[in-house]
């Protein structure tokens, strides 16, 4: 009887994604790490970083201004998947089929981030809700990375909407276990209209306290 092929996650990595991976990755994971292994590793890191910027912004270190920038975002990036890939924290310079040319994305993500900041401090038309899906929206729509661009941008907007609630409210975070179509297609949305609102009103918040993990 033929053998079942192994599960997704117990593949190994495609040779070309194996040859972006850390010396010290490899040195952890193996030569041939499987897919599984990396997610792992990935979502551990994820919450590491995840809890010592909450805890940043909770004690002032970490404020809405800072966030607010294409050097937080590639820094982001960098403290998610330093330790793993040596793609992390670089722009692209491929063309895919998703997100700006790879010469417009330095500019367009410092242009899209300084219009926003400056929106946010000058009106009063969006809410901290929707300031984080904004972000989290432009950011997905420029793309600026080879990979994880989606955990990045989520995790970015998350910490938005925690340093532009008010510091008596009760703290609230993104519930990012959504329909993955309907996401896309809001996405897509925010693509031709620049409207957040759509999008932040599909993605859910719960209570930070409540929250099991970011």
């Amino acid at each position: 009887m033929r053998d079942l092929e192994p599960r997704y996650g117990e593949t190994p990595l495609e040779p070309e994604e194996a040859d972006a991976l850390t010396p010290q990755a490899r040195e952890i994971l193996g030569d041939q790490p499987k897919k599984n292994d990396l997610y792992e590793a990935e979502q551990a890191i994820n919450d590491e970083v995840s809890i010592a910027l909450l805890d940043d912004i909770a004690e002032g270190r970490l404020v809405l201004a800072d966030i607010l920038t294409d050097a937080f975002l590639r820094d982001l990036h960098q403290k998610l998947y330093g330790d793993l890939w040596t793609w992390a924290g670089r722009y692209r310079t491929r063309d895919l089929n998703l997100g700006v040319d790879p010469a417009r994305i330095a500019v367009e993500l410092r242009g899209s981030l300084d219009n926003i900041r400056y929106r946010w401090e000058h009106t009063d038309d969006w809410t901290p809700r929707e300031l984080g899906i904004a972000v989290h929206a432009e950011s997905v729509r420029i793309h600026g990375f080879v990979d994880g661009n989606g955990r990045s941008t989520r995790l970015l907007a998350d910490l938005v909407l925690l340093a532009a609630q008010d510091a008596e409210a009760i703290a609230e975070t993104y519930d990012w276990r959504i329909d993955k179509k309907a996401y896309i297609a809001l996405l897509r949305e925010y693509d031709l209209t620049r409207d957040p609102k759509p999008l932040a009103e599909f993605v859910p918040v719960r209570r930070l306290d409540d929250a099991e993990n970011w």
